[in-house]
């Protein structure tokens, strides 16, 4: 009997000690809540995608309330979200620029081939694992859709052999950025711009021989532009989206056609 009483009373006492050590613990370690942070990222889509630059809505949330972010880097929310914070927190955003996704490559059957008869899994990332993908040109898409199977939107398709996103579904979310194993999509400014539909880094005489709209580095674009937007790196043309007025001059004399204008509206 009294081993019986001994065992309970032991056994209750590191029950006490552990409580209380966890409410000593809990006491010491307490992080208030941000109650403004909480109702900022129930306003927010929740999409966790990390296109504001945040780690997911939470970190948004965080920022905002703190002061360290402004409104208007939700894309996902789009004007309906960023107006809904502006009443909340008493601000008013101006010149909000949005974000949608795009592919850099123009690479389809009409413009390039394929250099094997690929019979794998239908998935851009294995392909990739056989010998840098199975299209001539190595940083070109390979159409197999992992971008399209990731969004949550029906934005994207696949048609001749080439992935393309429609601006006006896209909320540029970036999960097809992150699905891309060729990291041909980025998320540009939803305005008027000229974009590079390039991605291939190679010289130009090898660019010419495994696709008709390959950027050459050519340089006439560069010499084109009025505002200095442009310019070669690695053999291949990038336009500055801030410096880029829309004017198309490096359109007009790009010879490969890898420069087109982005209209999205």
């Amino acid at each position: 009997m009294n081993d019986i009483i001994f065992a309970v009373g032991l056994v209750s006492a590191i029950g006490l000690s552990v409580g209380l050590i966890l409410a000593i613990a809990s006491a010491v370690f307490f992080v208030p809540k941000d109650e403004k942070a909480e109702r900022i990222q129930e306003i927010l889509p929740g999409a966790n995608c990390g296109a504001c630059g945040f780690s997911g809505c939470s970190g948004y949330a965080k920022a905002l309330s703190e002061g360290k972010a402004k409104v208007g880097l939700c894309s996902p929310g789009g004007a309906e979200v960023a107006q809904k914070l502006d009443d909340f927190l008493g601000t008013k955003s101006e010149n909000v620029e949005y974000k949608v996704a795009l592919v850099h490559c123009l690479g389809s059957f009409d413009n390039t081939s394929n250099k094997m008869n690929y019979q794998g899994i239908h998935s851009c990332s294995s392909a990739l694992q056989l010998s840098g993908g199975v299209g001539s040109c190595f940083y070109g898409c390979m159409g197999f859709g992992d971008c399209a199977k990731v969004c949550e939107h029906d934005a994207i398709t696949v048609c001749n052999g080439v992935a393309s996103i429609n601006p006006e579904k896209c909320v540029g979310c970036t999960k097809c950025v992150q699905a891309c194993p060729k990291h041909l999509i980025s998320c540009v400014s939803k305005r008027q711009q000229a974009v590079v539909r390039c991605s291939n880094c190679d010289k130009g005489a090898e660019t010419r021989k495994v696709c008709k709209t390959g950027c050459i580095g050519c340089m006439r674009c560069v010499k084109a532009c009025p505002k200095g937007a442009v310019r070669i790196e690695n053999f291949h043309a990038i336009v500055d989206p801030e410096k880029c007025i829309g004017c198309g001059k490096c359109i007009e004399v790009c010879k490969q056609g890898c420069i087109t204008m982005f209209e999205p509206d």
